[in-house]
């Protein structure tokens, strides 16, 4: 059965073309077309599609007003189509934060030069989305939470693959974030503490909310420092990187070559590039493998903190499309260290975290509520 789709953007152009692109694939049907957030929630109401793609910036209602409705009325995955700029990655992240799935680059050249790689992307994401866990009744979007004070875009833009400072004051807690309900899943039992010297996270689509849940339940002091491996453009990941350090009690900056690992600091992987360290605490940054689909890739990072940190290291796999992460897990697994994995239940996407799960890598299974203060118990 086709999946059904409903395209919302207030450009005639892209309406069509989206449509187009969409309607090609025998496995897609676009239902219907809205060129304002108004519009999205009528047609989503009156037509029940299986996803919607969401512009921004729309007159009368933009898309994250829209999103938010469509999430208390009749939750649907949103694939949000974002712009490549320090402004485009805030909004994006809104999105995400008011229930959005997942978002592509907004390029209007890339429709017109590559249309097939631009038609294979997009359908698999459509394809992806649909079977995510965000179509449920008893969803509950996270609050919108405020963006970081806006700094100069990028220089550079790469593929699709904050400051700190030591002796700061205390955070105050952060607020929050509402709880995503879900139905029971089997959780394996809490840790027991090891004394750790790095946490590695690795995730892809739902990862930007769930990182956020996860390093909210962090206390200043926690004492390993943390690798933060996200799916996400060159031109977003410093953004995200200052969001998550306000609201976090933790430090969190985009790593940078020579950057020294130390506790209470998480280094979120630059987009375009692929992060490594060493086994002095150093971050090795490296240009982006063009043979490698993932950009930066969770498998490479994990693979160097194998080889630096033998048994001491502590891997999550959290939500995402695909098995990036799989192979390097196993070399950390090999080496003594422990995996942990994200159950199907709160993941938007049982991709990734499923690899690990059936290559029998996991020692433990942990819903997203729980991943938090389970690595709290294991490092303190």
């Amino acid at each position: 059965m086709a999946v059904k789709v409903l395209v919302v953007d207030d450009s005639g152009f892209f309406r069509r073309r989206v449509s187009e692109i969409l309607s090609a694939d025998s496995n897609i049907q676009v239902v219907g077309t809205a060129t304002n957030g108004k519009e999205a929630i009528d047609q989503a109401l009156a037509l029940k599609p299986d996803v919607i793609t969401m512009d921004y910036e729309m007159p009368m209602m933009d898309g994250i007003t829209a999103v938010r409705h469509i999430m208390q009325r009749c939750p649907t995955p949103v694939l949000m189509f974002s712009s490549l700029t320090h402004e485009g990655a805030r909004v994006t992240l809104d999105a995400l934060d008011a229930g959005a799935v997942d978002f592509l680059p907004k390029n209007f050249e890339d429709i017109s030069r590559n249309p097939e790689k631009v038609k294979q992307m997009l359908c698999e994401k459509i394809l992806s989305i649909s079977r995510s866990n965000r179509r449920v009744s008893h969803y509950s979007a996270p609050a919108p939470i405020a963006a970081p004070a806006p700094t100069p875009a990028p220089s550079s833009i790469g593929s699709y693959g904050g400051t700190y400072g030591s002796g700061a004051p205390v955070r105050p807690a952060p607020a929050p974030i509402p709880a995503r309900t879900h139905a029971a899943s089997p959780s394996s039992p809490a840790p027991k503490r090891k004394n750790y010297k790095l946490v590695a996270i690795g995730t892809s689509t739902g990862g930007p909310v769930a990182l956020q849940r996860v390093l909210t339940q962090l206390p200043a002091n926690f004492p390993a420092p943390i690798l933060l491996v996200q799916h996400m453009p060159a031109a977003f990941t410093k953004a995200f990187a200052e969001r998550l350090d306000k609201l976090c009690r933790i430090s969190v900056k985009e790593a940078e070559d020579g950057d020294i690992l130390r506790p209470g600091l998480a280094l979120l992987a630059p987009g375009g590039k692929q992060m490594m360290i060493d086994g002095r605490g150093a971050v090795k940054i490296l240009p982006g493998d063009e043979r490698l689909n993932y950009k930066p890739c969770v498998d490479i990072t994990f693979g160097s903190a194998a080889k630096s940190y033998g048994d001491k290291v502590l891997a999550v796999v959290l939500t995402g499309m695909g098995a990036d992460g799989r192979e390097g897990a196993r070399l950390l697994k090999q080496g003594g260290s422990s995996i942990w994995a994200q159950d199907e239940a709160s993941c938007v996407i049982y991709g990734m975290p499923m690899a690990i799960v059936k290559a029998e890598l996991a020692d433990a299974v942990y819903s997203l509520d729980d991943i938090g203060k389970h690595l709290v118990e294991a490092c303190i």
